[in-house]
Order: structure tokens, then C-alpha cells, then sequence
């Protein structure tokens, strides 16, 4: 299952693993036709793809979310935790509901996909979680206080989960994607943030979310079973 699938590194992922064999559940919150043509590509690799629309903000429709898969397919092997929000808003302008919004997208939603599908990983002994950080885990951005926050946070998650679950022979990891070449957001802060990113990557180049979602393949695959409770950044040697 993976969050925030309908378009850039979430789409990448699903495409990634359908090929690998996986079946696919294809969350977003909005665009559902985005999502359903997600599905398509991915039932091109022979595998059934799911689309599940939700909200992860809200533990409710994560708590739906995670019904609906298991569900469909008995449990949810794979959870990948990519959904997030980025606003860029000053710090002192910022208000209690811009707060909220973006830790429950960006951290919360992890915390409660995870404890309802963590049972069924259990009774399996075997399940792989990754939680998606970015930079905003390793350093702090000017604008940006809820989203390093919530990234961090979910570092924390990680490590938390890798020890407690490791010993059930689930693993629990970050992936911490740099500048990416996708679908960007236009506005004036986004593309400032983006090339000031960009200036600091020794590669001299975006990466892709093809990229990203192959790291994500070696984590869940069995060659990356002894990779536990580790952030990998794909991020062309930049801000390490």
C-alpha cells in the first residue's frame, strides 16, 4: 500500500513494485483519476491494483484505508508512508490549523497506517514498512518549521519501529529523496527552495522518481532483509 500515489515518486513506487510482482493498493486524496490511471499501468504488469481514495490526515480514513486493503488482499505486506504536504508559510504568520494539517499528513498518518497493519505483518513474521523523509529530516528550512518537524518525527518513527518490530522479522526504513524531477509546485517558495537544493547536489542533476522507487524495491525485496532502521538518501551527494 502506498500513500499519496497518484502522480511523482508515489507513482513511480507502485509501477516499481507492480513490476516486481506485488499487488498494489493506490491511495490519493483528491485526484482519483490520477489514481485510477496509476491502476491501469500497474494491472499492465499482471498484478491486481487497487485504488483506495482517503484522506490520511484524518486516523479515521487511515483506519478505513487500511480495512479496505486487508480487506482485498488478507493483510498489507509493504506499507510505504509517502503522502506529505510542504507548505512554505513564516513561521510567525503561521497558525494553529496550518500546524495541525500538515503533522497529521506528514507524521500522524504514518503512526496509525502502521498500527493497523502492523497485526498482520506480525502474524506473518514478515513485513516491510518505509516511510518516506526528505532533507527536511536532516536539516531545518526557513519557512518550512511544520514540515521538518513532522520529517523528523518520522525519523524517529522509524527507528522506534525497527526496534520494537525487528524482532517479528519486520523492517522498518526511511528513504530521504533530494531534488527530483517531477511535478513541481509553481509557486515562488517551492521553486526558490528547489534550486537552492539543487546548487548544493555535487551529481548536477534532479534525480528521478524511477530512482527513488528502486531503492525502495531493494528495501522490501529479500535482498534488503538485514537493512533495518536506516534512512537512505538519494539525494546525488547533496546536503548529507
Amino acid at each position: 500500500m502506498i500513500t499519496g500515489a497518484g502522480r511523482n515518486i508515489g507513482r513511480a513506487c507502485v509501477l516499481d513494485l507492480a513490476a516486481a510482482g506485488f499487488n498494489v493498493v493506490i491511495n490519493g486524496s483528491k485526484d482519483r483519476a490520477a489514481c485510477e490511471s496509476v491502476a491501469r499501468e500497474a494491472a499492465a504488469s499482471g498484478v491486481d491494483a487497487v485504488v483506495a481514495m482517503a484522506d490520511v490526515g484524518d486516523v479515521g480514513e487511515c483506519r478505513r484505508l487500511a480495512r479496505e486493503a486487508i480487506d482485498r488482499f488478507g493483510a498489507v505486506d509493504v506499507l510505504v508512508n509517502n503522502a506529505a504536504l510542504r507548505p512554505a508559510k513564516p513561521f510567525l504568520e503561521m497558525q494553529e490549523a496550518d500546524w495541525r494539517r500538515v503533522l497529521s499528513v506528514d507524521l500522524d498518518a504514518a503512526v496509525w497506517l502502521a498500527q493497523a497493519c502492523l497485526p498482520g505483518m506480525i502474524e506473518k513474521g514478515w513485513g516491510r514498512i518505509v516511510n518516506f523523509t526528505g532533507m527536511n529530516a536532516i536539516h531545518g528550512y526557513a519557512g518550512r518549521a511544520p514540515v521538518s518537524v513532522a520529517k523528523h518525527g518520522a525519523w524517529g518513527l522509524t527507528k522506534a519501529l525497527a526496534k520494537e518490530f525487528g524482532p517479528k522479522g519486520i523492517t522498518t526504513n526511511a528513504i530521504s529523496p533530494g531534488p527530483i524531477a517531477a511535478d513541481l509546485e509553481d509557486d515562488d517558495a517551492s521553486m526558490h527552495h528547489r534550486r537552492e537544493t539543487m546548487a548544493k547536489v555535487p551529481l548536477g542533476r534532479m534525480g528521478t522518481p524511477a530512482e527513488v522507487a528502486a531503492v525502495l524495491r531493494l528495501l522490501v525485496s529479500d535482498g534488503g532483509a538485514y537493512v533495518n532502521g536506516q534512512m537512505i538518501q538519494v539525494n546525488g551527494g547533496g546536503q548529507t
